[in-house]
């Protein structure tokens, strides 16, 4: 009966150790593991998820009134609120034809000032690629350090402002935006639809179009950089 009892407790353990081996270490095997299989491009991201994702974006789309995929894109995340918004051109205005919950972002208010801080950047980006071959799953990426971003850190001897910004899938980062595998099938479908170049991302502490930017203690410059998110989102309401 005890040699039994052991048994079951070292399966236990070692279910318990693949496990951990399997999400804290999988930054590691992964690349390996690409690396023996073969890297995965784009095209074969669309063949394994474009018919589901496809059609769950198209009824978006549809109710949104906006036409499938679009000429562009504008994300916008809101760090307080942990939502990822995603507006369409309409016949007059933008149209926000979805939400996705952010099911991870660490820090707190304020931008991303260096490498290491934990921080999720603030202010007005571009996605810069897709990589299907993320270690969280698939990945997009975001222009983080951006002129404004680069313009400030030089002015004050930062030398490392950071880099390697990513929106991606699993639940768990530091300093991108996780949103969970099942949303960043559809979200990467969709910007590989619509061309990542032709996606903007406005990333901002919290919703400025319902309560207005603070006096913001930090940086001196940024006010600047809130007022000019703020203004930004002005374009953006239903």
């Amino acid at each position: 009966m005890i040699f039994n009892r052991r048994i079951v407790l070292f399966f236990i353990c070692m279910v318990f150790v693949l496990a951990g081996f399997y999400f804290f270490w999988r930054t590691i095997w992964f690349p390996k593991v690409v690396g023996v299989s073969g890297m995965r491009t784009v095209a074969d991201v669309i063949e394994l998820y474009g018919a589901s994702a496809d059609a769950d974006l198209q009824a978006k789309f549809a109710v949104a009134g906006v036409t499938y995929p679009p000429a562009s894109l504008t994300f916008i995340a809101l760090k307080q609120e942990r939502t990822l918004e995603v507006w369409a051109p309409g016949s007059n205005a933008p149209v926000m034809v979805a939400a996705y919950p952010i099911l991870a972002a660490s820090g707190g208010p304020g931008p991303k000032l260096r490498e290491g801080d934990r921080q999720v950047p603030e202010g007005l980006y571009r996605l810069a690629g897709l990589n299907p071959n993320s270690s969280f799953h698939l990945s997009m990426k975001i222009n983080y350090p951006n002129e404004f971003d680069l313009r400030h850190a030089a002015a004050e001897g930062r030398t490392s402002p950071g880099s390697d910004i990513f929106i991606h899938g699993r639940e768990a980062s530091i300093g991108c935006l996780a949103m969970g595998d099942p949303a960043i099938e559809k979200l990467f479908v969709l910007v590989a639809r619509t061309g990542f170049e032709n996606v903007e991302v406005i990333m901002a502490p919290y919703d400025f179009r319902t309560t207005p930017s603070p006096s913001a203690s930090g940086p001196v410059w940024l006010p600047e950089l809130y007022n000019a998110v703020a203004e930004r989102m002005k374009n953006f309401t239903n």
